[in-house]
């Protein structure tokens, strides 16, 4: 299974990429929108980690471009956002879960295996 993760953080987006990989995941990550969308136009993934707040632009403006390229990946927003008008939005723009930091990385792996056992 291959998962992108879209995050600015360079300690959590390593964190995050590091335990996934020792779950046997196949990891990719991007620390901003440009180099997200640039890896989503390129690949295709099972999982997409996206952070809503990216330097270069909005996590959900991205979302919005994988929908509109008909893309099936399923994506877990992972946000310091966590406002249930934040969770509406990112959920009625597509996205199939949200993740408000701070998180365990155990949820983290049970929400992503969820993910894509619906895959």
């Amino acid at each position: 299974m291959k998962i992108l993760i879209i995050e600015d953080e360079p300690s959590l987006r390593e964190l995050i990429q590091r335990s996934l990989e020792k779950e046997r995941y196949v990891v990719e990550a991007a620390a901003d929108f440009q180099s997200g969308l640039r890896k989503i136009e390129d690949y295709d993934y099972d999982c997409v980690l996206l952070d809503i707040m990216l330097p270069d632009g909005n996590g959900l403006n991205l979302l919005e471009q994988l929908k509109k390229m008909r893309k099936r990946e399923n994506v877990i927003i992972i946000s310091a956002k966590d406002s249930l008008d934040d969770k509406v939005l990112g959920l009625e723009l597509g996205a199939d879960d949200y993740l408000t930091k701070p998180f365990s990385l155990q949820e983290l792996w049970l929400r992503v295996g969820v993910q894509l056992r619906h895959a």
